[in-house]
């Protein structure tokens, strides 16, 4: 076989080698930035460290208040960006089960 080249992606993972300190660097940002664009939530979204902290609970205070914010939550297909969600969790990022847990 002639012309291979070092992989840079793999299952939508972006590999990148730091061959000075010996370290392999896997990485899922474009997958996660596709998913926030998929599904309209883009530069809106709001980051937050993860694992949530242990006093953090949903309430319903935290619903959609006004009618464009529930007409925009009714166009988000809930299951599917969940799924996008717990796809990233169990592939990289085990820290994202509580949140994924917490919001389905």
């Amino acid at each position: 076989m002639k012309g291979l080249e070092e992989a840079k992606r793999i299952l939508s993972m972006k590999i990148e080698r730091d061959k000075v300190k010996g370290r392999v660097i896997l990485t899922q940002k474009a997958y996660l930035q596709k998913v926030l664009q998929k599904f309209l939530i883009g530069d809106e979204a709001k980051s937050v460290s993860s694992p949530l902290a242990p006093h953090f609970k949903l309430s319903i205070r935290m619903s959609p208040k006004t009618i464009d914010d529930r007409e925009y939550m009714s166009h988000i297909p809930y299951a599917s960006v969940i799924g996008s969600l717990m796809y990233t969790m169990v592939c990289m990022r085990p820290d994202l089960s509580q949140a994924v847990s917490m919001i389905s």
